[in-house]
């Protein structure tokens, strides 16, 4: 054998309502879609090791799928199924892709079931595009606040394409008496769809020593996910923009110096004096 044998995840029958069509009524009235993928991929190390990491996560493709439908209003279904192939192949280990996207109710004045597209793409089709542009913040309020965001940029590594100066604040919400806060942003380029790379960053918070217990409460790293590219997410635990980015100064104030385009205008005289001091590069 030269090579091991091409596996196989399936959705089937995902429902969603979408603006799709070409006459007057289409144009205005979401009519129902259904989706039906079949992605190739290798499902061999995910079977022995029993890591999400080693395989394609259905429930987010799916999200990623249906959130598409909903936002988009193209004209033809294979407008809309060749966007579909492309988030598909967005994720990592995807090898390729088979697509059905079917009209449920097509206005045709005769007896018919449903029309529909397929298509079939790998990922060699979309091999030479550029990689993704990620907004990350990071913060730190516990032990070694520093060191912990020298762990974060170290895990990043080579990713990283800019990097704000370290800001000092005070906390925001969650319970009294914590510690202070050091807060940068720094963009990268990476290859990972957003909720690879969500995984990707919560993995780093753990290995840091991060525990989720209380909310909002202290933490040795933190790290949100603030853009990716020009995206909007909100499904599948993510949300991008962040939703609360424009309300909070301490994640402007570094964001400011890294996608100055990316802040609210006015945002330095909307936004009320939190205590957000800038404390220069972060030494490595």
């Amino acid at each position: 054998m030269t090579g091991r044998t091409t596996d196989h995840i399936l959705i089937e029958r995902l429902r969603v309502v979408s603006i799709i069509g070409v006459l007057d009524h289409e144009r205005v009235t979401p009519q129902p879609l259904q989706i039906d993928v079949d992605i190739e991929v290798d499902l061999h190390d995910a079977g022995q090791s029993d890591d999400l990491t080693q395989t394609v996560h259905y429930g987010e493709v799916a999200v990623a799928l249906a959130n598409l439908a909903r936002d988009t209003q193209y004209q033809l279904l294979e407008r809309l199924a060749q966007h579909m192939t492309e988030v598909v192949l967005s994720f990592p280990l995807v090898r390729a892709v088979d697509l059905t996207l079917t009209k449920m109710e097509p206005p045709i004045p005769e007896d018919i079931g449903s029309t529909a597209v397929r298509l079939y793409r790998v990922r060699s089709d979309f091999s030479s595009s550029s990689p993704h542009k990620a907004v990350i913040a990071l913060g730190s309020n516990m032990g070694d606040r520093a060191g912990y965001l020298r762990f974060a940029l170290e895990r990043l590594g080579d990713r990283v394409t800019a990097e704000s100066q370290v800001f000092e604040t005070d906390p925001v919400g969650g319970p009294e008496n914590q510690g202070a806060y050091l807060n940068m942003v720094v963009a990268i380029d990476t290859e990972l769809d957003p909720y690879a790379l969500l995984r990707w960053l919560h993995r780093i918070e753990a290995d840091a020593g991060r525990e989720r217990v209380v909310h909002w409460g202290p933490r040795t790293l933190d790290m949100d996910l603030l853009f990716f590219d020009d995206v909007v997410i909100d499904g599948g635990n993510l949300a991008v923009p962040h939703p609360r980015y424009a309300e909070r100064r301490f994640v402007l104030a570094p964001l400011n110096e890294v996608a100055p385009e990316r802040c609210p205008v006015g945002w330095e005289t909307d936004l009320p004096p939190d205590a957000v001091y800038p404390r220069g590069p972060l030494t490595r």
